[in-house]
């Protein structure tokens, strides 16, 4: 618990006797701090925060078709339980109580229907009709009324779009926060009555300036011994409000070196952060003409290994030639193959009579068929010898033995071997078949032969002469390089193709690099411009530098502090004035003890010193309000601002007010926008830090109220939710907050930036 709180009591409860769909509803605890009641569509919702309003400052008044939330058959009545809020030390066991008491109701957060005990140390705020207004310690609320609490307390969706009468709203707040026992603003137009009292000709009223004038001839000799001390107080007096301008002015100087010591700090960050890209572009187009000198040079040393003439050719013109090539190609390739064919069959023919003249094999056969015909000579000679060797003898040796067997025999065998002998000599000259056959075979072999070589000859023949004329048309196709060769020249072709490409890459590359680096200098050139229009601001000269900025700051913090000097000066004397004057309205003892005498002088003198008093308390109220505001004032748009760019993640970073009494807000690079400018969320945004703000500031105003918002973070993104939960946590810190909502990520943005939330669940 924080010391902000200062001991008012917080609420605790709800009992809801009947008020719209509820009767007799327990709602509740809640803790000091932050709470969530989290229930569906229709759970109840927006009934409770209209019963709180209606408990504390009246039910609504039936108008139109709006919802008042009257039973049908009842009035509207209830009731709303303040406990003490609890000591530092005893927060956590007062919250932890809390907690038990939640968790043993019927349902989570919510008490079962007429199970609220009243303890002795807690307040209740009751009503039932209006006419009979709030009844119990309404003390709680005497310092804020219906509209104030509507438009700071109670906070909707639809609410967060505007502040009406922002400027009176925010002097009502802030002088009733000023830390008086009551407003100075009531003490105002209390005393403004006073003083009507006094100038007033109605009967009835004994002090009365008008009607105590019939009686100054009495009492002019009395007032003449009083106007020594009225000229005094009358010197003092006006000294002292001779002060207040000059202390306004003083205020006003503090405040212009303040905003121009801010101006400065931002510039000084503008530059360090614009001199920082500024470098970087500087050393990114540095890069960039180093990119594009190597990408020339890379380029002029490709085009010195390329042939231009290929590399100038069209797509038609190098299908063309690609199809010559391929046409000669396919020459070629019959060429080589009757070539090859030609010495396949060369080499086959060949081989055949060779193979014929092969020594070994002619000299088997020629042996065989020599071999042979000796066996036949031979045969052919011995057999008619040894038919005629045995024949003779046999014939003869029949003659003489006249055996005609023998003889005849003999003569048989005679006959027999000459048979042998003329067949055998027929065998000898009969010609051999197998020899001619044998050489007959080789005249065709060598026939063949010779025809397969002069083939082949006829085909290198040819084929020397396509060479010839490939390498003659390559030559005069600009492949000379190629020399004779459709393999080369295809490859002379194919890197003029790529030399071709490279040269559209080299191009494409050289317009890209052209571009970054037009870009870049483009950049270049606006931050250098938006340099000079921050130097410009800081009102220094061109090209001052961050050391320059830093030495404004430090001649402005000096003259500052000079200033803050004779403030303080000021201040004692306005002080001193102050306390004499105040002391002045109660020195009247003395003025008693003569009035006792003269009883009319006496009146006279009081009426004349209390009007005096009065008027004087009047301008001093009127001083002490305006010098409030303005030193209040400048602190909640301090804090709106912050909170702000807290709620939307540094994008919007300033509020203020204009001399126009119109409220504007400043993003991160010094663009003003009015809220009719801003998105929903935005403006929702802004309305509720400034609304934070107020509330933080004048932070005993409505002490004990709660602040109720149903569901003001449906607008929010989720980043821009987590800053607004920041900011709701914050003010948790010094007031009671109660968030309806009906969104479980709602919740859990909540409890991530509390973990003490406090869940109520309808």
């Amino acid at each position: 618990m924080t010391a902000e709180h200062g001991g008012a009591p917080y609420l605790k409860r709800m009992k809801i006797t009947s008020f719209g769909a509820f009767a007799n509803k327990v709602v509740g605890p809640f803790t000091p701090h932050l709470n969530v009641v989290f229930g569906e569509n229709e759970a109840g919702k927006s009934t409770l925060a209209s019963f709180a309003g209606g408990v504390l400052f009246g039910w609504e008044e039936a108008r139109g078709v709006r919802n008042t939330y009257k039973p049908r058959n009842a009035d509207r009545a209830g009731s709303l339980f303040f406990a003490p809020r609890p000591e530092e030390g005893d927060s956590l066991q007062g919250e932890n109580a809390d907690a038990s008491a939640a968790a043993s109701a019927s349902e989570p957060g919510v008490l079962a229907s007429g199970s609220v005990s009243e303890s002795e140390n807690e307040l209740v705020l009751s009503r039932v009709r209006n006419a009979d207004g709030l009844q119990g310690p309404v003390e709680l609320v005497d310092d804020i009324d219906r509209e104030t609490f509507q438009t700071m307390f109670s906070l909707t969706a639809d609410e967060l779009r505007s502040l009406r009468n922002t400027t009176d709203m925010t002097a009502k707040l802030l002088t009733a926060g000023s830390g008086t026992g009551a407003s100075p603003a009531h003490a105002l137009a209390e005393v403004q009555d006073r003083l009507a009292e006094y100038t007033s000709k109605a009967a009835g009223i004994e002090h009365s300036i008008a009607r105590l004038t019939a009686e100054q001839d009495d009492l002019r000799a009395q007032m003449a011994a009083a106007a020594d001390e009225t000229e005094r107080y009358k010197a003092q007096d006006k000294e002292f409000h001779e002060l207040a301008p000059q202390r306004a002015q003083l205020l006003a100087r503090l405040d212009a070196l303040n905003a121009s010591i801010e101006e400065l700090a931002a510039q000084r960050a503008s530059l360090e952060k614009l001199d920082a890209q500024r470098d970087q572009l500087r050393r990114q187009r540095d890069s960039l003409r180093e990119d594009e000198a190597a990408l020339a040079a890379e380029h002029r040393v490709r085009e010195q290994t390329s042939d231009p003439a290929l590399v100038a050719l069209g797509a038609a013109d190098e299908r063309a030639l690609r199809d010559r090539i391929d046409a000669l190609a396919e020459e070629q390739a019959k060429c080589a193959h009757s070539v090859d064919l030609a010495k396949e069959n060369c080499s086959t023919s060949t081989a055949a009579y060779e193979a014929l003249l092969e020594t070994e094999d002619v000299h088997q056969v020629h042996e065989g068929r020599r071999r042979q015909r000796s066996v036949q000579v031979g045969l052919s000679i011995a057999l008619p010898l040894v038919f005629v060797a045995a024949g003779v003898p046999l014939f003869m040796h029949g003659r003489e033995i006249t055996s005609l067997s023998f003889t005849a025999l003999g003569i048989g065998l005679v006959v027999f071997s000459l048979m042998l002998a003329a067949a055998a000599l027929v065998m000898l000259f009969r010609p051999d078949k197998a020899a001619e056959a044998l050489e007959v075979r080789k005249q065709d072999a060598q026939w063949v032969m010779l025809q397969d070589k002069k083939k082949l000859e006829a085909c290198l023949s040819a084929q020397e002469q396509l060479a010839a004329r490939i390498r003659s048309q390559l030559d005069a196709v600009g492949l000379s390089a190629a020399q004779g060769s459709l393999r080369s020249a295809r490859s002379l072709l194919a890197e003029a193709k790529d030399a071709r490409a490279e040269t559209g890459l080299f191009q494409q590359r050289q317009q890209a690099l052209a571009s970054r680096l037009s870009s870049v200098e483009d950049n270049l050139a606006d931050v250098e411009r938006q340099r000079a229009r921050a130097v410009e601001r800081a009102g220094l000269r061109d090209g001052a530098s961050v050391e320059d900025v830093d030495a404004a700051i430090e001649q402005r913090t000096r003259q500052r502090v000079g200033l803050l000097e004779t403030s303080e000066s000021l201040n004692r004397r306005y002080g001193e004035l102050k306390q004499e004057l105040s002391q002045a309205k109660h020195a009247h003892r003395f003025d008693e003890l003569k009035l006792r005498y003269q009883q009319v002088r006496t009146r006279q003198d009081e009426s004349a010193q209390d009007y005096a008093r009065l008027l004087l308390a009047k301008r001093m109220l009127e001083a002490a309000i305006a010098a409030w505001e303005s030193k209040s004032q400048p602190e909640v748009y301090r804090q709106a601002s912050r909170l702000l760019s807290l709620m939307t993640d540094g994008r919007w970073v300033k509020v203020v007010m204009t001399p126009e009494g119109r409220l504007q807000v400043m993003d991160a690079v010094k663009t003003e926008r009015e809220p009719v400018h801003l998105s929903l969320g935005t403006c929702q945004q802004l309305y509720l830090a400034l609304r934070i703000a107020l509330l933080m500031t004048a932070d005993n105003v409505g002490r004990s109220v709660p602040i109720l918002a149903d569901d003001i973070l449906v607008n929010f993104d989720a980043r821009r939710r987590i800053g607004a939960a920041l900011a709701l946590a914050e003010l948790s810190r010094t007031r009671q907050v109660i968030l309806f909502t009906c969104h479980e990520e709602i919740v859990e943005s909540m409890r991530s930036v509390d973990p003490a939330l406090n869940v109520v669940e309808l």
